[in-house]
């Protein structure tokens, strides 16, 4: 399987088309992004020690907080931190399919206002 650039983006494309409606209808604007590491700037404001830890990251005014009378914002965004998901797959043995899928329906939750335990109490309930 290819790891470039192009193939992480196809895959959160991919993960993104899978989503069911209604949430698909509101994933239109969402921006792919794909890069080596989150920043340091990044991991710093997020209080992560290792570049390595980070995988995915949203950016981006949650739908919960948006308003038409607001404008001027950037789209949407994912990004995909390619290095890290690759070790992932390596080190687990999970498919980079199942991984990119798994981090971009996280990282979709955050557009839809879910925190982080919200969204563990949701995969809890499975």
């Amino acid at each position: 399987m290819l790891t470039d650039t192009a193939t992480f983006e196809r895959l959160a494309r991919e993960a993104l088309d899978r989503l069911p409606e209604p949430f698909h209808d509101h994933l239109g604007d969402i921006v792919i992004r794909v890069e080596e590491f989150a920043d340091e700037a990044t991991l710093d404001a997020m209080d992560i020690g290792s570049r390595w830890e980070l995988t995915g990251l949203y950016h981006g005014r949650p739908m919960t907080e948006q308003s038409v009378w607001e404008t001027g914002d950037m789209p949407p965004m994912i990004t995909l931190y390619r290095a890290p998901l690759l070790r992932e797959m390596r080190e687990t043995g999970v498919s980079l399919e199942n991984l990119v899928n798994h981090v971009v329906v996280h990282e979709v939750g955050h557009h839809f206002g879910l925190s982080d335990d919200d969204m563990h109490r949701l995969e809890d309930e499975d």
